[in-house]
């Protein structure tokens, strides 16, 4: 379930503090984010993260850094100590944040398409069925913040990003058969975006792996594995290994039993009207 603004500001400020606490060690040793990231195994952008409180700290950089700026253990203390759920964030900004910066993605729905995948009116359309509304100020504002997402799909490098998609998502006309016909469209051409990988998983099994829900696996740019879920009414960064492993687990056999690339693309050009 999703946690109250007033637990999540407890646990912001204790990442925050953290990074504080490194940032001051970091500049009391003499070094500029810039020169600390060489001596570590850890990107100049994953220091300023940390001391922002923006991204956790490893164990295992926490003990890193320990022996650069001779702190005595006091970083990994504070790992340690960090209650549960400040390990990992919880909440959607958190996990928008990482995957802009993650280097492989793996998305599984059932229920509406994957935000990054979605067109303009496609998203619309969904956020606009919320109950309880929102305004059309908000609906638009949050369309726009998904549809920048999309660049993740068009870098000059691109992203290894993955998709299985329960074919009942879709069999739904979600915003009427114009906004269908365009949304298949782009669905289609997507397939095509070098890096990505399209399979959908046929109506008709007797059995999936994918009844409990849609969930996406992350690998972060140091190499930190995380699952993220949604609930009806809240969100979930998981950084829990047991935890990760399961839903990894779930996604290689949701990706057997689904039809393969080519086969999704013969699959779409069928709805789309090909013979």
């Amino acid at each position: 379930m999703g946690r109250t603004p007033r637990t999540y500001q407890k646990n912001a400020s204790a990442m925050r503090m953290l990074g504080q606490i490194l940032a001051t060690l970091r500049q009391a040793a003499g070094y500029t984010q810039e020169s600390l990231s060489e001596r570590v195994r850890a990107e100049y952008a994953t220091i300023a993260a940390i001391e922002q409180g923006r991204r956790p700290l490893k164990a295992s950089l926490a003990a890193e850094l320990d022996v650069v700026l001779d702190t005595n253990g006091v970083l990994s203390v504070g790992v340690e100590h960090m209650p549960e759920i400040d390990l990992i964030p919880r909440w959607v900004e958190e996990y928008l944040d990482l995957e802009q910066v993650a280097i492989d993605l793996r998305y599984f729905g059932n229920a509406v398409l994957p935000g990054l995948l979605q067109t303009p009116k496609y998203a619309l359309t969904v956020f606009g069925s919320r109950i309880p509304a929102y305004s059309q100020e908000k609906i638009e504002e949050l369309t726009a913040k998904r549809l920048a997402r999309r660049d993740l799909l068009h870098r000059e490098t691109p992203t290894n990003i993955t998709f299985v998609i329960w074919e009942a998502v879709l069999m739904d006309r979600i915003g009427g058969p114009a906004v269908y016909a365009e949304q298949l469209e782009q669905l289609r051409a997507d397939a095509d975006v070098p890096g990505v990988s399209l399979q959908i998983l046929p109506l008709g099994r007797a059995v999936h792996a994918g009844l409990a829900g849609p969930f996406t696996l992350m690998e972060t740019e140091d190499h930190q594995h995380l699952a993220y879920t949604e609930t009806q009414r809240g969100s979930q960064l998981v950084g829990n290994p047991d935890e990760v492993s399961a839903l990894a687990q779930k996604y290689a056999m949701l990706r057997a039993q689904a039809l393969n690339p080519e086969e999704t693309k013969a699959l779409l050009d069928r709805k789309l009207g090909a013979p």
